[in-house]
């Protein structure tokens, strides 16, 4: 099962494909500059992509309409 889960995050963001591209920019700068918004120790995934979905879970991505 998916942590956290997907339904839960489109009540945060209306669009998956908006959640794809959030999720997506979000890991490569993880990826690239190890910055993290947790300590590292508290992320349940071990990936960037599943760590970017918790951050969104936690409110730690805010994402602002146009």
């Amino acid at each position: 099962m998916i942590y956290p889960s997907i339904d839960k995050l489109l009540n945060i963001i209306d669009s998956k494909y908006k959640l794809v591209h959030i999720v997506a920019d979000r890991a490569k700068v993880m990826k690239e500059h190890k910055h993290f918004q947790m300590p590292e120790s508290e992320y349940v995934s071990k990936k960037e992509i599943g760590r970017a979905l918790e951050e969104i879970d936690k409110g730690l991505i805010v994402v602002k309409e146009n």
